[in-house]
């Protein structure tokens, strides 16, 4: 599982602001955490998240595949 927020910066008080490499900077707008799978020999990841754009928005299943480069570690 991925910490969404500390892709953004909210989680490392020595780098606020830093922005996360795309999509993880879209979908931490949306949701707090990824379930992320990476896949092998393609260099990429491919990631689950339940999030919604606004309180007054439905909650919706997002899907998410990015380069492998960009993913902190998944435990």
């Amino acid at each position: 599982m991925v910490d969404l927020w500390s892709c953004l910066g909210f989680g490392d008080p020595d780098q606020p602001g830093v922005e996360a490499p795309e999509p993880l900077g879209s979908l931490g707008n949306l949701a707090g955490s990824l379930h992320a799978w990476r896949l092998p020999s393609t260099g990429r990841w491919l990631g689950l998240t339940i999030g919604q754009v606004d309180r007054e928005f439905p909650l919706e299943l997002i899907a998410a595949v990015g380069e492998a480069a960009t993913l902190p570690d998944v435990r």
